[in-house]
């Protein structure tokens, strides 16, 4: 939050808000992403979901990281569902995807609530890890319901949970929608 009154919103401020852009920055995208904080704390056993940064018990903060490409199709229907289900209370999120269609060239995405910015398709991956790695900041969404929903776009099988064809046929049955 910026304070204008005090001269804080500036162009610069506004504009240059950390997004990742290839144009402009360099490509660490481990910083950017930090991904290590969340793998170090749930391999010290601690609960990853909760951010020690966080403002209260409503924060939550987790990665989802996946070996396996996704569709480029089936990957815009979970962020579409995603923004549509939880817009309000996705507070933020990043990654880095690789895409079935383009595993050479990974996606950058970033969006806050409902703002889903234009993603980045970088020429290579910026370094080794060729994984996709994403970061949520979610108020009041829990991390299975976002987890479980990006597994079944990758066909990961969950008993007694939608399947990727069964979220494409009809996405807002497994969610409380009504099937006609």
């Amino acid at each position: 939050m910026l304070d204008a009154a005090a001269g804080e919103a500036t162009p610069a401020r506004l504009l240059d808000s950390g997004l990742f852009d290839p144009q402009s920055k360099t490509a660490d995208v481990r910083r950017w992403l930090a991904v290590e904080a969340y793998a170090q704390a749930e391999a010290h056993g601690h609960d990853h979901s909760h951010d020690v940064s966080r403002h209260d018990e409503h924060i939550r903060a987790f990665a989802l990281v996946s070996e396996a490409a996704i569709p480029a199709a089936a990957f815009e229907l979970f962020l579409e569902l995603v923004r549509a289900m939880h817009g309000p209370n996705l507070l933020r999120f990043k990654g880095i995807v690789k895409l079935a269609e383009t595993p050479g060239e990974p996606l950058v995405v970033h969006g806050v609530q409902h703002v889903l910015h234009p993603p980045a398709r970088l020429a290579a991956w910026p370094d080794g890890d060729h994984r996709t790695r994403m970061v949520f900041i979610t108020r009041d969404i829990e991390e299975r319901q976002i987890r479980e929903l990006f597994a079944a776009f990758l066909n990961q099988a969950a008993p007694g949970r939608p399947d990727r064809t069964a979220l494409a046929d009809n996405p807002l049955i497994p969610f409380g929608g009504i099937d006609r």
